[in-house]
């Protein structure tokens, strides 16, 4: 039986920064406020012309290189953003092309923050029946360009980044499984209100009713945990990783409690970036690889919920 392997991770955060205390000057917050409901110290920002691509690529040569792949070798690509460079051609296209992996499937999902999510269920799919060889995912967003710098309630929250893993197959269980999950009940609670079948006629910014999405993605996240846990016939105690979301360090450890798991077994990153979406889960899965924490042959738990909702895991033998 054929299994898919993470074979390499990488990541990128662009050059620009944000503290919380720049934030004092933009809008009525405060450090203080914004460390206790979120655990966000800073965040980063693309520069002016850097785009959704861009800062991919950068995480996805520094997948490439981590699993000894060249660029050329790649033959499916599965990129996960809300922040498109262009309505088309798709980011997995735009990537392709500065990559050189021609003729090679490439696209882009819209699921928000379980974006990556979504994109490695797919990719996982296609090693496995044995119609790709080397898949790149990619989770990456310039959620700044869709950001209401004038709103405290979401201005504190996002940010750009990019994250990104190579598949290869393997004979031994690497991906052990995904769950993916949408609910769009609860579309009003968390959602961009601009697109072009609408026109461009509302502003096109994050809208968000903080409270409930704080509640509900604790529920479903939970629920998710438990799915995957009892899919594989496994106790809270098997798990040695839990890479989250990173979205708001409550979230984090509410699932942390739900697994039982000490926070010194989770991987958190948020404090350095915010939430950058769908770039998360890869980017904080590498943080960890490259500071030593992740190791081969331990056993990960990645999970995300996004707007929509969205929301899905993996379990991974790394």
């Amino acid at each position: 039986m054929i299994y898919s392997r993470v074979a390499g991770t990488g990541s990128y955060l662009p050059k620009k920064i944000i503290t919380n205390h720049d934030l004092e000057k933009m809008v009525d917050t405060t450090d203080e406020w914004i460390r206790t409901r979120t655990g966000i110290e800073r965040r980063h920002i693309a520069a002016d012309g850097e785009t959704t691509v861009d800062l991919a690529e950068h995480a996805a040569r520094q997948a490439l290189a981590a699993a000894g792949v060249a660029p050329a070798e790649v033959d499916f690509i599965a990129f996960g953003t809300t922040t498109p460079d262009l309505v088309f051609p798709n980011c997995g296209t735009l990537l392709q092309k500065r990559l050189g992996c021609r003729g090679a499937p490439a696209f882009s999902l819209e699921t928000a923050c379980a974006g990556f999510m979504y994109a490695l269920s797919i990719a996982d799919k296609y090693v496995r029946c044995g119609e790709a060889r080397r898949a790149l995912v990619i989770g990456a967003e310039t959620l700044s360009r869709i950001t209401d710098w004038n709103d405290r309630g979401t201005a504190v929250l996002f940010a750009d980044g990019a994250g990104a893993v190579l598949l290869e197959p393997s004979a031994a269980p690497g991906i052990l499984s995904t769950h993916l999950h949408s609910d769009g009940e609860y579309k009003d609670l968390l959602y961009c209100g601009s697109g072009v079948s609408t026109g461009f006629g509302s502003k096109l910014a994050i809208s968000m009713v903080g409270s409930e999405v704080f509640k509900i993605a604790v529920t479903k996240l939970g629920q998710v945990v438990d799915e995957t846990l009892a899919a594989n016939g496994l106790e809270r105690g098997a798990l040695d990783w839990l890479v989250p979301h990173q979205a708001n360090i409550r979230i984090i450890q509410a699932t942390a409690r739900k697994l039982e798991m000490p926070m010194e077994r989770v991987i958190v990153t948020v404090q350095d970036h915010g939430n950058t979406s769908a770039a998360s889960v890869p980017l904080a899965l590498d943080v960890a690889v490259r500071d030593g924490r992740i190791r081969r042959g331990e056993l990960l738990l990645l999970e995300a919920f996004g707007g929509g909702f969205t929301w899905g895991s993996a379990l991974i033998r790394f």
